[in-house]
């Protein structure tokens, strides 16, 4: 079956993670790159949006995840993202996901976790 890639660069949003004492008390920013292969079981008509899967329902699961509740690990958070998106999209064959903490360190533009899952 042929799929579709949906993507996000640098969806920027502030976030609750982390265990040191200053993270604990503050958001911090984040950064989330998204790569999502779509079934494509239908021909796309331009007028009805139902004949793709609608990016921006990906993009608000992605910021509900990540915003929800305060999270101690990015491995945690971003196990988290790729599972819910995995779970409420069927039409999702893969899913790989970055999310870089860009205030983490100030001799590097960011640091982050990246993961991949397939069904």
């Amino acid at each position: 079956m042929p799929t579709r890639r949906i993507f996000f660069t640098q969806l920027a949003l502030d976030a609750r993670i982390g265990i040191l004492e200053h993270e604990l008390r503050a958001t911090q920013p984040l950064h989330i790159d998204a790569e999502l292969d779509v079934d494509v079981s239908q021909p796309v008509h331009d007028q009805n949006i139902q004949t793709v899967l609608d990016y921006r329902l990906l993009r608000n699961t992605i910021v509900d995840e990540c915003t929800r509740a305060h999270v101690n690990l990015l491995e945690t958070l971003i196990e988290r993202v790729a599972e819910r998106l995995l779970e409420e999209f069927a039409e999702v064959r893969r899913v790989k996901i970055r999310i870089s903490k860009p205030s983490a360190f100030s001799d590097c533009a960011a640091v982050g976790i990246e993961l991949e899952h397939s069904r």
